[in-house]
């Protein structure tokens, strides 16, 4: 009897694959994720121009976090479900994975902010819309992914570009930071720009996934 009723599910589920369907909820979910990423950066972004109180946006980064999660767990739930998947399996984690790594820098970023983080937080905010640009170009490529592929290799540029620009702004804000006095608030804001230099790099690693992606697509 069991096998009986597990029959029908999986004919459910390869009449999905067979419709497109089930690729475009895997990409769907991989969008909610790269949207919760932004959100992320957006909280992120609103504490550096003060526009929200830094043990506020603690809080509510740890309920974005929890979005986050569940929204990866599905996806890796959907996966190991599916017979057909828009894109390879192994990189369709890895992007995942590197999503996620990117809100988990971000919520450190805030972690620290509240912790230790120097009065004045004005120096975060041009990286941080760097990040907020890059996902966005992200998210972009992403939804392109089953109708527009040839396109998606255009949009993940953009992330890359986005990526360098967090980088390049990381090293400016450092020179300007070691031109100034040594003290206790330049270990501090050079501990916070570290911190977003690495939410650059898990971006470009999300941004390498999904290229890596679509190459082995064109074969």
């Amino acid at each position: 009897m069991k096998r009986a009723k597990g029959r029908p599910r999986r004919f459910a589920r390869a009449w999905d694959d067979l419709r497109g369907r089930s690729g475009r909820r895997i990409v769907g979910l991989v969008r909610d994720q790269v949207a919760i990423a932004r959100a992320g950066a957006e909280l992120a972004r609103s504490v550096a121009s003060g526009e929200i109180e830094r043990s506020a946006a603690r809080a509510r980064m740890a309920d974005v976090e929890h979005e986050g999660d569940e929204a990866r767990a599905e996806l890796v739930r959907i996966l190991r479900r599916v017979l057909a998947t828009p894109i390879d399996r192994e990189d369709l984690f890895r992007l995942s994975r590197s999503i996620d790594d990117v809100l988990d820098q971000l919520r450190d970023h805030v972690r620290e902010i509240d912790l230790f983080g120097p009065e004045d937080l004005r120096f975060a905010a041009e990286p941080l819309r760097a990040v907020i640009d890059g996902l966005d170009e992200l998210e972009g490529a992403v939804l392109k992914v089953i109708d527009d592929p040839a396109s998606v290799t255009v949009a993940v540029l953009a992330t890359r570009k986005a990526c360098s620009r967090v980088r390049q702004l990381y090293q400016a804000r450092l020179a300007e930071l070691f031109a100034g006095p040594l003290d206790m608030d330049t270990l501090r804001r050079r501990e916070l720009l570290s911190r977003l230099d690495a939410v650059g790099r898990r971006l470009g690693e999300a941004a390498d996934a999904l290229a890596d992606a679509m190459l082995k697509r064109s074969h």
